[in-house]
C-alpha cells in the first residue's frame, strides 16, 4: 500500500488527466475519475473517503454546464463534510466556481492549469484538513490533558514548554492567573505528562466549600468523629495518594487550615478528624489562585512558610487579552466544537464579529469566550455569526505602543491577513480578494510573515 497521501482527481479530459497525474504523482497517490458515478464509487471504496479532491465542474453528460460537478460536490460533502474540494474554473464559468464555494468547496483553480499554483492549493488543503482532524481529536479528548490547550501565542507557548519541563519531577507547582485562563487545564497537563498519569488526579476548590466542612474534605474523618459522621470517610489528600492533588483557589484556604496543611507538606502524613493514627501519603501538589498571595502575606491572611512550600515552581498564565491571535483561534475551535455538539452548521464569522473578537478585552478570559460562542452558535439565525450574536460591539485593537515601524507594519499585516483568512473561512482565493492582492502574493505574505493558519 502506498504511503503517499490519497488525492481524488475528477476530470473528464484525458489529456489533463495525464498531465496532472504526472505532475502530482510524486507527492500523492492520485486516483482519477472521469464521471460523477465513477468518482462516487472511488470515494466510497476508500475507508473514510479522501481528505482532498480536485473537481472539474464540467462533467459528462453536462460537459458545458456545471450540474454534474455541483451535484458531485454536494454528494461528497454530504458523505464527508471534512473533505477539502478544489474546483476547476475557466473564465467562462466563474459564476459556477463562486456557487461551488458557497456550497462548501474549499478553493478553486483557474484553467488553463498552472501546476505550481494548484500544487500550493492542494498542499494547503491537506494542511488544513490535518489541523481540523487534530482539533476533532482534541475535542474528543476534552480538556483532560495539556494537548487540549489550544494556542499560537508565544507567551502561552512558553508556559506550555515549562509544563513539559516540570511534569516529570515531583516539585510543587503554583499556577497564578486570572479566572478563566485555564489553570486547571494546565494542572491536568502536569499530571498527564508525569509518571503519575495512571494514578488519581483529584481537584478541590478551596473557595467553594464552607470552612466548617473543608478540613473534613481535605483530610477525611473517622466514624463518630462528629455528629453525622456515620462512617469513616477518606479526604481528598488521601484519595489522591500516589497521584496529584490540585488545590484550586488556594488563597481562600482558611488560616486555621493553612497550618495543618503546612504540617502535612512537611511530614507527608495526615490524621483524619477524630483519628489518632498518622497516615503516610505520597501525593504531588499543584495549586492555583487568581489572588495576590504576596499582598495577602503582608496583610497576615496567608502564611509565608506555606507559600514557599507551594511555590517551588511558579507558572504565570497570561490572560487572553495578552495572547496575540488566540482569541480568533479559540473562537474557530469552539465554533467547530459547538457546531458538532448541537448539530448546527454555522460557517464562520462576519467581519464585525471578527473585529469584536479581536478588540474585546475578554475580562472572563477563555471561559467567557467559550460561553459567548456556545450561546451564539445555538442562537445564530444566519450562516455567519455577527457581533450581535456574540453580544459584543466591534472595537479597535488595544495594542501596546510599539515604536519600531517595521514591527508595527508586520504586526498589522499579520493580523489583517489572519482576519481575512477567518472571514474567508480559510479560503485563500476569497481572502486574497478581500485583501486586494493576488493569490501568489498572499501565499508569499503568509510565508514571510509566519502567519498562523
Amino acid at each position: 500500500m502506498s504511503d503517499k497521501r490519497p488525492l481524488l482527481l475528477v476530470e473528464d479530459d484525458e489529456g489533463l488527466q495525464r498531465q496532472m497525474r504526472w505532475a502530482l504523482a510524486d507527492q500523492y497517490d492520485v486516483v482519477i475519475a472521469g464521471r460523477r458515478a465513477e468518482a462516487l464509487d472511488a470515494f466510497g471504496a476508500r475507508d473514510g473517503g479522501y481528505p482532498v479532491a480536485v473537481l472539474d465542474l464540467g462533467l459528462p453528460p453536462d460537459e458545458n454546464g456545471a450540474s454534474e460537478g455541483l451535484g458531485l460536490l454536494q454528494d461528497i460533502l454530504s458523505a464527508a463534510p471534512s473533505t477539502k474540494i478544489i474546483v476547476a474554473s475557466g473564465n467562462e464559468d466563474r459564476a459556477n466556481a463562486v456557487k461551488a464555494i458557497s456550497l462548501g468547496a474549499y478553493d478553486f483553480y483557474g484553467k488553463p492549469v498552472d501546476i505550481d499554483v494548484l500544487g500550493l492549493i492542494i498542499a494547503r488543503a491537506f494542511h488544513l484538513h490535518d489541523l481540523e482532524a487534530e482539533n476533532r481529536t482534541l475535542q474528543s479528548r476534552g480538556t483532560s490533558s495539556l494537548g487540549g490547550l489550544i494556542t499560537n501565542s508565544p507567551s502561552m507557548t512558553k508556559v506550555c514548554r515549562s509544563v513539559e519541563k516540570i511534569a516529570g519531577t515531583d516539585v510543587s507547582v503554583l499556577i497564578i492567573g486570572e479566572s478563566g485562563t485555564g489553570k486547571e487545564l494546565l494542572a491536568r497537563g502536569i499530571h498527564d505528562l508525569s509518571n503519575r498519569k495512571a494514578k488519581p488526579f483529584v481537584a478541590i476548590n478551596c473557595a467553594s466549600i464552607p470552612e466548617a466542612l473543608l478540613e473534613s474534605e481535605l483530610f477525611g474523618h473517622e466514624k463518630g468523629a462528629f455528629t453525622g459522621a456515620i462512617k469513616t470517610t477518606l479526604g481528598k489528600v488521601e484519595v489522591a495518594n500516589t497521584g496529584t492533588l490540585f488545590l484550586d483557589e488556594i488563597g481562600d484556604l482558611p488560616l486555621s487550615l493553612q497550618a495543618k496543611f503546612l504540617r502535612f507538606l512537611q511530614e507527608r502524613r495526615i490524621e483524619r478528624i477524630g483519628g489518632r493514627q498518622p497516615i503516610p501519603v505520597d501525593v504531588r501538589i499543584v495549586s492555583a489562585t487568581n489572588q495576590d498571595l504576596a499582598k495577602m502575606i503582608g496583610e497576615g491572611r496567608f502564611r509565608e512558610d506555606l507559600y514557599y512550600r507551594l511555590n517551588e515552581v511558579r507558572l504565570d498564565v497570561p490572560p487572553l487579552r495578552h495572547r496575540e491571535g488566540d482569541a480568533l483561534l479559540l473562537a474557530n475551535y469552539f465554533l467547530g466544537q459547538f457546531n458538532s455538539n448541537y448539530k448546527r452548521a454555522v460557517r464562520g464569522f462576519a467581519p464585525d464579529a471578527i473585529a469584536a473578537i479581536t478588540g474585546h478585552p475578554w475580562p472572563g478570559n477563555v471561559r467567557e469566550l467559550e460561553n459567548r460562542l456556545k450561546r451564539s452558535v445555538i442562537m445564530c439565525e444566519g450562516k455567519l455569526i455577527n457581533a450581535g450574536d456574540l453580544d459584543l460591539v466591534p472595537q479597535s485593537d488595544g495594542e501596546e505602543e510599539i515604536l519600531d515601524l517595521k514591527q508595527v507594519r508586520d504586526r498589522t499585516d499579520r493580523m489583517t491577513i489572519q482576519r481575512a483568512l477567518v472571514h474567508a473561512q480559510g479560503n485563500i482565493s476569497r481572502a486574497a480578494k478581500v485583501l486586494g492582492v493576488t493569490r501568489p502574493t498572499l501565499y508569499y505574505l503568509i510565508k514571510t510573515l509566519d502567519v498562523k493558519i
